[in-house]
């Protein structure tokens, strides 16, 4: 740089003036902002400058890297008696006339509403009915910072701005690692949970407090919404609970009949072919349910052989005639166990089926 240059840079230079600060306040511009630094590049705060807190807001100063004093809701004339803690950080042994530096945050104190939580993977617990199992959750919480200095310190730092969206994922791991506690600790058995969703939100909440409190925050409110099971269990559940309204398979398969008779009388012969369907379903129910008692019966020990017994002559019976055959031609197969029966025969003789009219 030529000696021109560098005597026009150095008048430049001269001229320029600090800015001083007369009034310090801060409009959120939308949700989701917890901190927000006050601009101070090149700008200092005169003596008796305002500081405007609003309501949902807190004020502190920020002095090389250490939190001063903390305002809460109001309007303040900053002076040495407003200052105590800053004051005391500057050495001013009386008031300051001469402008200062320093970092201002400003912290939104309103409750961050319908904050979303739920179980990306189920979460595998132990069930006094089912054994181990997953279970799926979601709902929402609400909270709010309540402590602006612990905030500070422990989360937001000297960060220009601190949304929502950089600490909800830290928030919904902790909910989630205390839900999962909460749940084996009730041993409320997954068909019940439902029922006691809100006792069960009440515990992970009263778990949640003293951790959100180590973060500067208040919890104010946590509420579950559903729990489910994954898809393949849930399957297996909805069968489970199919087999026990079933209960008697006997009257289930009557009840079936019931309903099939309007249905069978609308076709023409399809009484005769569905009573004979239904008739050998009720036998493999009836069949079914006699191997179950058979099963659960205890074994009897063999019935011993009498002693042997004269034997008595008896006359011979007399032997009946043999019918005749009948023709070929007269004849037809049982349609449900195929034994050949009379044409005109209305009931298989080795099944009991119906036969349809020929």
């Amino acid at each position: 740089m030529g000696i021109g240059d560098f005597l026009k840079s150095s008048t430049v230079g001269a001229f320029v003036k600090k800015q001083f600060i007369d009034v310090i306040d801060w409009v959120e511009p939308g949700d989701g902002v917890l901190a927000w630094r006050y601009p101070m590049q090149d700008m200092e705060i005169q003596n008796g400058a305002r500081l405007t807190v609003r309501e949902s807001q807190m004020g502190a100063f920020v002095n090389e890297g250490r939190m001063a004093d903390v305002f809460g809701p109001g309007l303040y004339t900053l002076a040495t008696q407003t200052l105590p803690i800053l004051t005391n950080l500057m050495n001013w042994d009386k008031m300051f006339q001469s402008p200062f530096k320093s970092d201002v945050y400003f912290f939104s104190t309103r409750t961050q509403i319908n904050q979303r939580w739920g179980t990306a993977n189920p979460l595998t617990i132990r069930d006094k009915e089912f054994g181990a199992i997953r279970v799926r959750g979601n709902g929402v919480y609400s909270w709010h910072i309540s402590d602006p200095r612990t905030f500070h310190v422990k989360i937001s730092g000297t960060r220009e701005k601190y949304m929502v969206a950089d600490i909800e994922g830290q928030l919904r791991d902790m909910t989630l690692g205390r839900m999962a506690d909460a749940i084996a600790q009730s041993q409320i058995p997954f068909l019940d949970l439902i029922a006691n969703q809100v006792e069960l939100g009440q515990e992970i909440m009263a778990g949640l407090v003293p951790q959100y409190a180590e973060y500067g925050l208040t919890l104010d409110s946590f509420i579950v919404r559903e729990f489910s099971l994954p898809e393949e269990l849930q399957k297996k559940l909805d069968e489970r609970i199919s087999m026990n309204m079933l209960g008697d398979m006997g009257r289930y398969t009557q009840y079936q009949v019931a309903q099939s008779i309007p249905i069978a009388a609308a076709n023409e012969g399809g009484l005769a072919g569905i009573g004979a369907g239904l008739s050998a379903g009720y036998g493999m129910a009836q069949a079914m349910g006699q191997a179950l008692n058979t099963a659960y019966q205890p074994q009897q020990p063999p019935p011993q052989a009498p002693p042997p017994v004269a034997a008595v002559p008896v006359p011979a019976a007399p032997v009946a005639p043999v019918a005749a055959p009948a023709p070929a031609g007269d004849m037809k197969f049982c349609f449900n166990c195929g034994n050949k029966i009379l044409r005109a025969a209305k009931f298989c003789g080795e099944c009991g089926t119906p036969q349809p009219s020929a």
